[in-house]
């Protein structure tokens, strides 16, 4: 029973440890902003991006720059290839676009510079308005968002 009780308790420990991220969806974030406006930060990333599941490594061991995000941004982690229902932003209805075995969301494109095949990860850092005020394709590395999060709380 004691060895038992010592796994359980180690089992927990990691939860205590480590901060995370709070995220939402699209439908949360359009309540949410509505009550509170904040920048928002979306995230765009694949399943098998595997540069998306190293910065996601990174980015959850900062527990400063988790602090900084949760009390400052809202968050939506948008998987492209997967999230499949229709997603309300910015007054616009954007669909799943299949393609054989595959697909993308239209969102995706339309938040992308490269409309035939977006970059990952993605990032869009978006005011409290709406208007984008950082657009940053590939890694980002912990440094750099907290820096440039930074600057964006000043103005």
């Amino acid at each position: 029973m004691k060895s038992l009780t010592i796994f359980l308790f180690l089992m927990s420990v990691p939860c205590f440890c480590l901060s995370q991220m709070k995220t939402g969806t699209f439908a949360d974030l359009e309540i949410q902003h509505r009550e509170n406006p904040k920048p928002v930060i979306i995230h765009l990333y694949t399943s098998w991006c595997s540069v998306c599941k190293i910065e996601a490594f990174q980015l959850e061991k900062d527990k400063d720059l988790i602090q900084l995000i949760n009390e400052n941004f809202y968050v939506v982690n948008f998987e492209v290839e997967k999230t499949k229902e229709k997603i309300r932003f910015q007054n616009q209805d954007f669909v799943y676009l299949p393609n054989g075995n595959s697909g993308i969301h239209e969102l995706a494109l339309a938040l992308s510079k490269n409309k035939n095949q977006p970059v990952y990860p993605l990032w869009i850092i978006l005011d409290k308005d709406g208007n984008l005020i950082e657009y940053h394709e590939g890694i980002f590395t912990p440094e750099k968002m907290k820096k440039k999060l930074g600057e964006i709380l000043v103005f």
